[in-house]
């Protein structure tokens, strides 16, 4: 499910503490977020262009989620059936 234009950080951060994981692209990666406790989140590379240099699974701060959250872009939920 696409998320809606006028997403808001405070909106973000109130779904992944819902237990929300959410797709998202950032300089062109396609990465999963969820958090795993207090102030840590899973940052997890899906698809990557060839040799790319980001990290395929990285822990973050909720500061280093909100400096990249206005970058993100095609934010989507995850659905399980």
């Amino acid at each position: 499910m696409e998320i809606q234009d006028g997403y808001t950080f405070e909106k973000f951060f109130e779904d992944l503490k819902n237990g929300f994981q959410i797709y998202y692209t950032y300089m062109g990666c396609r990465y999963l977020i969820y958090k795993l406790t207090k102030n840590c989140y899973k940052n997890e590379l899906i698809e990557a262009p060839p040799k790319c240099p980001h990290q395929k699974n990285a822990i973050l701060t909720l500061k280093r989620v909100r400096e990249i959250f206005d970058d993100m872009t095609e934010l989507q939920y995850k659905f399980e059936m």
